[in-house]
This record gives C-alpha cells, structure tokens and sequence, in this order.
C-alpha cells in the first residue's frame, strides 16, 4: 500500500507542477502548441533531453548489455556529448536563424517538397510503428513487476499489461497532446531530478552491498568494482568484437555518426533545442545534456556491472527454478534487491515518468511533423493557426489511441524487438543525417542528392542486415552507408548542383546571440569524456 501512494503522490506532483508551469500558454498557436512560444531556457531543454532520450526499456536493456558485456556500453551515452557539441555550436544557429520548427521544414526549404514528404513519411513510420507501442510495452512490463498486477487482480499477464500500458499511454497523451511541448519539457525537468535521485540510489546501494561481500560498506563495494572484474572495466573493446561490446574503432567511425544522427537531426531529440528562448540557451541545454549523459553511465551502464558482481557472488539469482540468468534480468532483479521497500513506490514513479517522457516526446513529435510538414501543406492551405493545432490534437489522441492497442501484442514479437526497433531506425538515419550536413554545410547540393541517396541506403542496409551483420559488429556497416551517402552528395553537388546556392533564411524569432563561455563547457564536457574512457581502459582499472 505504501507503494502505491508514494507512485500515486510524485505522479500527481509532476503533474500540478507542470500544468502550473504553463498556464496561461498559448497553446491555440503553432509556435506555442509545437516549440513551446520559444520560452524554454537551457536547463528545462537539458532535462528535456535526457528524460527522452532515457526510458524503461534503456534502464533494462542498457544495463542489460553492460551485464553481458562490459564498460564498453557507457559508448552510448557519454561519446553522445561529440555530437551535442556539434548540434550546439553547428546546427543551431542555422535552425534558429532560419526559425525552423522541424526537421521535415528544412528539408523543403532546402531542397523540395517531395523530399519533406519522404523524410516525414520515415519519421512517423519510425515513431507511430516502432517507437510509441514499444515505449508502452517495455515499460508496462517492468511497472506490472513492481505491482505485482497480475497476481493482486487475479488476471492474466496479457490484460495486465494492457491495463498499464492503457493508463501510460493515457497520461502520456494529456500531456503531450493537450499541453503543447512546454507542458512535455517541464514534466520531463522534473521527472528528470526523480530519476537522477532514484537512478542514482541503485548504483549507491549497489556499492554497498558489494562492500558487504567483503565485510564493508560503501568504499569497500567501489573497491570491489573495481578490482573483483578487470575484463569487465575494459571500455576499450577489440576491433572484432560484437554486440554488446563496441569495438574501439566505433568510437571514430559508427558510433560518432550514429550518435550524429540521433541527437543532432532527430526530430523527436531536437524539437526541444528549437523552443528555446534564445541561442544561448538552446546552446546551454545541448552542451549541459552531454553532461548528463556522462552522468547517465552511472545510471543505465554500472549497475549492471554491480550485477554481475552480486551474480557472480551468488547473491543475485534469476526467478525461477532453474531459469537462465539473462542480461534482460539483471537490472530488475538488483533493484528488488537492494532499493528499501519503504521508497521503491518512489522509485516506480520515476520509472512511470521516464516512460511518460519517451512516449509524449515523440507522440508530440508526430503531431508536429504531420500538421506541419503534412496535412498542412496538402489540405490546409488556408487554415488558421487554430486549426493546425487541433489537426495535430486530433492526429496525437489517434495515434496515442493506436500505440495503446497495439502495445500489449508486442509480447508475442519474441525477444528481438528492441533490435528490430534499432534496424528500423537503420533504414533512415544515414539518409537522414546527409540531408542535413550537406543541406547545411554545402550550398550547392540539390534535391536530386536525397532522392538517390534515400533508396541506395534501404539497399545497402537490407544487404548488410541479410549477409553481413552475422560477420561484423552492424556500426561498421553503419559508417559504410554513411561513406556511400557523402559520395552520393558530392558527385551531385558536383554533376548536378542547384541552379542557384543556398543561403539559410535570416528570419531570426529570438536573439541569436551565442552562449559567451559555451566553447569553455564544451571542451570541459569533452574532457570527461576523455577521462572516463582513460579511467576504464587497460591503463588504469581494465
């Protein structure tokens, strides 16, 4: 009972706090409903940020590949910060001068409608297909283990999970949908502090029950980390190593454009860099979210060092008689183990809001890249800012309503979805990530460069997912398409340029003065970045 008035108390929290937040928002306006009336300072876009990119299925799954892996997972977070410094100091300034809400906008101004068309139809496909129902899906699941639904009511898994994933997708769509990005941002801020409270009691208590193996407490469960797996602590991978492991010479080549890709030209990550008030803060936010994801290592990569650790010393035991100890197993498992029962209802609040997060940033993200970048254009010419809103209310609440019937049949995928979710995002994000460097970065690239690029690409990774995948880690692959794609752009931006070069529209709607010590951070960020990566590498404690 405890804990289900702790969830109930922090969740209805964060839900007065951010409708305080933005009330009196002019959310019957496309820039108030869709990039927040440019208001967001840096620390709510920072938190925004992470709280999207962090859900259920990354607390489990990442922590999961650290568990059968090694530190070579932290990969995925803390190398992040390359590509926000990028974002921060590259691309938004250009965004923001040409007052671009979306990424599909920019792609018609730089080069043509039909090539908007293309690209959003693979950014809802991606979202509405893919994301939503499996944001739902994993999440439920780890929430109906906390509860215990199934057992309490008496019903069968199916229907419990539909219940959660019913009631998540509920919340997540009055946010989303009735409160415009603003109301999604503060939620995500303050979510984001539970997490980082709750995220970080796990490795805490993780340490100190380490420490306890050795007759210690806290330091003495670091030492043990330290020491007790050496071949876990190695970030640094071989070069033909596979998944999990990251390889080293990713770090240079997939990964660093796979990173570009996701926080530097996708919709869902970015939508909040482009509501900020101004430059510096859409700067501040970019450049304080690499931060975090620095510090999101501790949170979604070391735990699953830790329980390996407490695998390995037979403290931690699958449930089960006789039932394999999987990565999927061992985040849930050392949270049961060591979170006090008094505050896991805390604890499961923050896991609910990092799943809320995930699935109103992106339902939010669909309703802006199909009013804006589709209905508008083709059946709203003429229609008033009121209208393209409600368009986008309307398109949220039927996909938010489809995400939710097609979430609890995700049980029946088998145990590859996250990986097919992860191919399916293959299919676009070289393609992706070209059209905006080149679009950006080069002025006489024309449209005919996407057109070519986009449908060589689901070649290229349709090959390499039949016949190549088995062979080398998929990142490798991964970089390869991107090199095709930048021959593509080059040879058209030589055989068959623009008639005219591009120049970014200079329509500023906020001050596009830069971040003055922003260059200062951001060599900082990239130095732990460094640091972390000597710390876990054979020099030091691998």
């Amino acid at each position: 009972m405890l804990t289900v008035i702790e969830f109930v108390a922090f969740t209805v929290f964060v839900a007065v706090l951010s409708a305080y937040k933005t009330r009196g928002e002019k959310l019957d306006t496309e820039e108030g409903y869709f990039v927040a009336g440019h208001s967001l300072p840096g620390i709510v876009i920072a938190g925004s940020l992470m709280m999207t990119n962090l859900s259920a299925e990354q607390l489990v799954g990442t922590n999961g590949q650290a568990f059968s892996g090694s530190m070579a997972t932290m990969a995925w977070e803390a190398t992040s910060a390359f590509a926000l410094v990028i974002l921060a100091f590259v691309l938004l300034p250009k965004f923001l001068k040409g007052n671009i809400s979306t990424i599909p906008q920019f792609y018609e101004m730089r080069y043509d409608t039909f090539t908007m068309r293309m690209f959003s139809i693979m950014f809802l496909f991606a979202y509405v297909i893919t994301m939503l129902p499996t944001i739902l899906y994993s999440g439920s699941v780890a929430l109906e283990k906390i509860f215990d639904i199934q057992q309490i009511f008496g019903i069968s898994y199916f229907t419990a999970i539909l219940i959660v994933c019913f009631a998540t997708g509920l919340i997540g769509m009055a946010y989303s949908v009735f409160g415009g990005l603003k109301a999604v941002a503060y939620s995500d801020t303050i979510n984001g502090v539970g997490l980082l409270i709750g995220g970080f009691m796990v490795p805490v208590l993780g340490f100190i029950a380490l420490g306890q193996l050795d007759g210690g407490g806290f330091f003495a469960g670091i030492k043990h980390f330290a020491t007790a797996t050496p071949e876990k602590m190695n970030a640094w991978s071989a070069p033909n190593a596979m998944a999990p492991y990251i390889p080293w010479p990713l770090l240079f080549t997939g990964m660093f454009v796979n990173n570009m890709f996701y926080w530097a030209t996708n919709q869902s990550i970015i939508q909040r860099s482009l509501g900020a008030k101004n430059l510096a803060e859409a700067q501040k936010g970019a450049i304080w979210a690499g931060f975090f994801k620095c510090l999101d290592v501790f949170v979604i990569v070391i735990p699953g060092i830790i329980a390996y650790q407490l695998m390995d010393a037979g403290v931690l035991q699958s449930s089960g008689s006789g039932a394999a100890f999987d990565g999927d197993a061992a985040y849930p498992l050392l949270v049961m183990h060591v979170m006090p029962k008094p505050i896991m209802g805390f604890f499961a609040a923050v896991m609910f809001g990092a799943i809320l997060s995930s699935f109103n940033s992106v339902l939010n993200s669909s309703s802006t890249i199909f009013s804006l970048n589709i209905w508008k254009p083709i059946f709203g010419k003429n229609a008033d800012a009121k209208k393209v809103v409600k368009v986008g209310q309307i398109f949220g609440l039927i996909v938010g309503i489809l995400a939710i019937i097609i979430s609890p049949f995700i049980m029946y995928f088998g145990s590859g979805i996250m990986n097919f979710i992860n191919e399916c995002w293959g299919l676009f994000s070289m393609p992706i990530l070209c059209a905006v460097l080149f679009g950006m970065l080069n002025k006489n690239v024309s449209a005919l460069a996407p057109k070519i690029g986009v449908p060589v690409h689901i070649v290229m990774y349709a090959i390499g997912y039949l016949f190549v995948f088995e062979h080398i880690h998929y990142l490798y692959w991964v970089f390869v398409c991107f090199l095709v794609q930048c021959v593509i752009y080059f040879a058209c931006a030589k055989f068959a340029p623009r008639k005219t070069p591009f120049e970014i529209p200079n329509v500023p709607q906020i001050s596009l003065t830069p971040w003055k010590t922003g260059k200062i951070w951001a060599t900082a960020g990239i130095l732990v970045v460094v640091v972390m990566y000597l710390i876990f590498s054979p020099l030091v404690l691998g």
